[in-house]
């Protein structure tokens, strides 16, 4: 069997690595991919002819010419620009949800209506193209308040305004200065919402769901959850706020209704779905945003402690087969994002990458580095280099989440590379919870 994994970050290291642990499996193929996944067993990165997101020819011919039996969909960007429709209509099976469901992710407005329409649990918001309103209607709500950018922004899109003066700025930044291109050209501004986050993603075949490991991830830069919002600084699964009480009202209340009104609409949902919850103290949920694949960094620590074979899920999924549950290893993994000089602002290319350890890992609290922002030197092969914000993700699978972030902070201690930044308290809300 032969697999396409679409995508070049930790997310996608993480799904080629658990594939080709599967035997039936003879090839992955990975494009672009990173280092990190060039170094994988049966693992082998290629470059497309085409870096157009929108322009799937590339990926149609060399599946054709690879004899390649399913693509999985990493990143966000060709799945809302049609890449499953695309290679549906030329016989290829491809995991992910069409160009229609995308939106989801693709366009907040379109989320955030859908989920009012199909009364899913949210924030209450507007929407705006023009600064001057945008701002009226800060002044009018105050302060916490959530500004979004309404289309991909590779998850930075999202600024939570302590302050009116921080919501104006963000207002400008997006609709006025355009820092965000295409994506600001419109934002949606949100009332803030009191809790703990927690990600919940599902796998959905049109009409049955498989939840994954529940997850937290950290998505601020510095420590404490402070600073920026990033693409996400690290990750831990299980979350224990995701009680069996929360998960029930996630299934019922989120995941069933949107199954439910795509198939309504004609356009069944399949592939990964990423509900970002926030939890109140009731427990009950709010969906911050819907993402339309696997999260990153919560596929990490996901996969870390997968058991059942992600090839075969993908398969039952592509069939409409998904069974209900998958197995899981018992004991909870922890991810700790390397990122950067300057993240999330800027990132920095082409610092040498040392104290990197070997990619395989032992079932006793195994460490596995998967690789995202990072290539080899154009000075030497056998140098890894950094090629992007978020480098590397250390993750670690343990006993508790207490060993699980030790583990996990030995080696990211031992790796450098001018710039490096790295959270040390990725998962102190469980931590929390064990000491209580």
């Amino acid at each position: 069997m032969n697999i396409l994994v679409i995508g070049s970050g930790g997310r996608e290291h993480a799904l080629a690595w658990q594939c080709a642990k599967d035997d039936n499996v003879k090839n992955v193929y990975i494009a672009p991919g990173n280092a990190g996944t060039a170094l994988e067993p049966k693992c082998q990165n290629v470059v497309l002819t085409s870096t157009d997101a929108s322009d799937h020819s590339a990926v149609i011919e060399f599946c054709q010419s690879n004899d390649i039996d399913m693509v999985i969909v990493g990143p966000e960007a060709p799945l809302v620009t049609g890449i499953v429709d695309a290679c549906r209509d030329a016989g290829i099976k491809a995991w992910g949800p069409t160009a229609y469901c995308a939106q989801l992710e693709g366009s907040k407005t379109f989320a955030k209506e859908f989920m009012e329409q199909n009364h899913i649990p949210t924030a209450a918001y507007q929407g705006f193209t023009d600064a001057a309103a945008a701002k009226a209607y800060v002044d009018e709500q105050g302060a916490p308040i959530v500004i979004k950018a309404d289309g991909l922004a590779a998850g930075k899109g999202v600024i939570v305004a302590e302050t009116i003066e921080q919501a104006h700025e963000a207002i400008d930044d997006m609709l006025a200065d355009n820092k965000f291109g295409d994506a600001g050209s419109r934002v949606v501004i949100e009332q803030f919402l009191q809790g703990e986050e927690a990600s919940f993603i599902c796998m959905i075949d049109g009409d049955n769901i498989l939840p994954m490991a529940t997850s937290q991830d950290h998505k601020r830069a510095f420590e404490g959850d402070t600073g920026p919002n990033t693409g996400g600084m690290g990750a831990y699964s299980p979350a224990p706020v995701v009680t069996k009480d929360v998960h029930d009202k996630v299934i019922e209340q989120v995941i069933q209704p949107v199954v439910d009104a795509m198939k309504e609409a004609g356009h069944p949902y399949t592939g990964f779905l990423y509900a970002g919850l926030m939890i109140d103290k009731a427990g009950d949920p709010y969906v911050i945003e819907f993402n339309c694949r696997f999260g990153d960094p919560e596929t990490q620590p996901i996969l870390m402690r997968l058991q059942s074979s992600m090839v075969d899920l993908v398969a039952q999924g592509l069939d409409g087969q998904l069974p209900s549950e998958a197995k899981w290893d018992n004991r909870p993994a922890l991810g700790i994002v390397v990122a950067s000089k300057g993240y999330p602002e800027t990132s920095s290319k082409g610092d040498v990458i040392a104290g990197l350890p070997e990619l395989d890992t032992t079932n006793d609290n195994a460490v596995k580095v998967f690789h995202a922002g990072t290539a080899f030197s154009n000075d030497n092969e056998n140098e890894v280099v950094t090629n992007g914000g978020r480098v590397l993700c250390v993750t670690a699978l343990a006993n508790n989440i207490s060993e699980a972030q030790q583990a996990a902070l030995a080696v990211t201690a031992a790796i450098s590379f001018d710039g490096a930044q790295y959270r040390r308290d990725i998962g102190h809300h469980a931590i929390a919870r064990e000491n209580a």
